[in-house]
């Protein structure tokens, strides 16, 4: 068997850790998650409250990942300026230090499995107990996260203190400082929890495994590699969160970097200047003064560091195409020309984003979507449509209007209709996902089928939308369009009757017919949101206004 069960004791260790991790993350963010949310939100005006802010969370919530992901977020709802995320993120990573020093000084100092048992215990059963959307669940859940991070710290220390006594770990003295910062950053990209990485560090520190010198090498490593989770985040996210998750990643690269040029210096200098002789202590001391030093010296380049990396990623990869190239302050033709092509890419977007939401295969238009739109997830699509909309929002409201004539400002008008209406077609859908997902999965024949007999509806009715935006400039739409709106609402009221007889023929409870109605309410406020977009987009203004003359159906 040689050291096999001491390595799974050790293997084990690390599972119950990372598992305790996860549960802290989750249950502080359920039970204040807002609140962080909001904190963060509010207290990031200027860049050193914003630091500061980053430290409080990330030390609370146990987790940089949680906090940077938030910051991502942020950044992609235009919530934070780049310097201010990027400010967040550093205070992060000081605040992430806090379970380092939780482990070093009780993991190892006092007889910590004797309260960590108890509490795993006691609050496991109660998690069975509690429901789980209380307070009661989220509670037991973060003590039981609490226990576990000792208990897989005690069979780390048991496997690694056997290990130890067999293998002589002194042939490792001599590799170079080098490899031990790739152990450290193989190790945390793999497992995602530089907190974890430096429990395993502190363990074989512990156990003369490895030596200070080594271990925080390793530690080294673990701070550019807990930024990998950020920049897989970011692969398919809009400009603005590539930029933040890179200038995480060249941050903690150059730290890194300038930190492993002075690591025997700075390694002397915490054990002999300041005399600290516990290994363990002096481990985490470098771990919080390599942050606190890095954002000391980083603070003052932010601004320029920021400007650096919005220069970056220009391309196609901008949430907006068009209107990025033309001042709304010239105004004219030529801003109105860029908002039109916008307006016109966005509606393209919509249709992909309603259409794919179903599962259904790309209709024609889909040949005009931006490949990085395809490959995004449902939530991500709908993100990056929220994107797009603020900037043009933002556009129009900045645009040079005095320069327009009568009939501009009228076209300006039926733009950001059309826009306004395109936002509100994703959204319906938006708001429909968990029933779309529902029925179809679900066993229930009617609510499937409903799924079945939507989706192909849907499809058709898109692919008809979606011809006429593909006819050439100067077609005239309007008959089109008004039988495609009739058409709708005839639908919407024999729907509507069709899923009172159905529900009441298959015995549906109450609650169930609801549900179907409001689902069918959300699609037809889609296509009746899709259809005002695209009368406002392709039709004169005298055809336009004849729509609102027509009888509503959404009732």
């Amino acid at each position: 068997m040689g050291y096999f069960y001491e390595l799974s004791l050790m293997g084990a260790g690390i599972g119950l850790f990372l598992l305790g991790t996860n549960f802290l993350e989750e249950a502080l963010s359920k039970l204040a998650g807002r609140s962080f949310k909001v904190f963060l939100k509010t207290q990031t005006n200027n860049k050193l409250k914003a630091v500061a802010s980053g430290a409080i969370v990330t030390a609370v919530l146990q987790s940089s990942s949680v906090v940077s992901l938030m910051v991502l977020a942020f950044v992609g709802s235009g919530v934070l300026a780049m310097q201010n995320a990027l400010s967040v993120i550093l205070g992060a990573n000081i605040g992430t230090t806090l379970t380092s020093w939780i482990v070093a000084t009780l993991g190892f100092k006092i007889n910590i499995e004797s309260i960590a048992y108890p509490l795993v215990g006691v609050f496991g059963i109660a998690m069975a107990l509690f429901q789980k959307e209380g307070k009661g669940y989220q509670w037991s859940k973060f003590f039981v996260g609490f226990g576990l991070l000792f208990v897989g710290l005690s069979f780390m220390k048991s496997g690694f203190e056997v290990v130890a006594q067999e293998f002589d770990f002194s042939v490792l003295d001599d590799y170079p400082l080098i490899i031990f910062v790739l152990v450290g950053f193989v190790l945390t990209s793999l497992i995602q929890s530089s907190s974890a990485t430096v429990a395993i560090t502190l363990t074989a520190l512990n156990s003369d495994a490895v030596t200070l010198l080594a271990a925080m090498a390793i530690v080294l490593g673990s701070e550019v590699g807990t930024t990998i989770k950020l920049l897989i985040a970011s692969v398919n996210g809009i400009a603005p969160k590539k930029r933040v998750a890179l200038g995480n990643f060249i941050y903690n690269t150059f730290i890194i970097v300038v930190v492993l040029i002075a690591l025997k210096p700075i390694n002397h200098f915490i054990t002999h200047f300041i005399n600290i002789q516990d290994n363990l202590l002096a481990l985490v001391i470098f771990q919080s003064g390599i942050n606190v030093a890095g954002v000391i010296v980083f603070f003052p380049f932010l601004n320029a560091f920021g400007r650096l990396l919005t220069n970056m990623f220009s391309g196609n990869d901008e949430s907006v195409k068009y209107i990025g190239s033309v001042s709304p302050a010239t105004g004219g033709d030529l801003a109105l020309e860029a908002l039109l092509k916008e307006t016109r890419r966005f509606m393209v977007l919509v249709i992909d984003f309603v259409v794919s939401s179903f599962g259904n295969a790309p209709i024609v238009i889909r040949k005009e979507v931006d490949k990085t739109f395809m490959g995004k997830t449902f939530v991500e699509k709908y993100e990056y449509l929220k994107q797009i909309h603020g900037e043009m929002h933002a556009y129009s409201i900045r645009f040079n209007k005095a320069s327009l004539n009568a009939d501009e400002h009228e076209l300006l008008d039926r733009i950001n209709s059309s826009i306004r209406n395109s936002m509100f077609a994703a959204k319906s859908i938006k708001d429909s996902h968990q029933d779309i997902d529902q029925f179809k999965n679900s066993s229930n024949d009617v609510k499937y089928q409903l799924y079945v007999h939507r989706s192909e509806e849907l499809k058709k009715f898109y692919e008809r939308l979606a011809a006429l935006l593909l006819k050439p400039e100067g077609y005239n739409a309007f008959e089109d369009m008004v039988a495609i709106y009739n058409a709708v609402q005839v639908a919407y009221t024999e729907e509507l009757n069709n899923l009172y007889k159905e529900g009441m023929d298959a015995n549906l409870s109450d609650v169930e017919i609801s549900t179907l109605i409001n689902f069918n309410r959300e699609i037809y406020n889609s296509y009746k949101a899709i259809v005002w977009a695209t009368k406002d987009y392709l039709l004169d203004k005298d055809q336009a206004k004849y729509f609102g003359e027509l009888p509503g159906f959404i009732r």
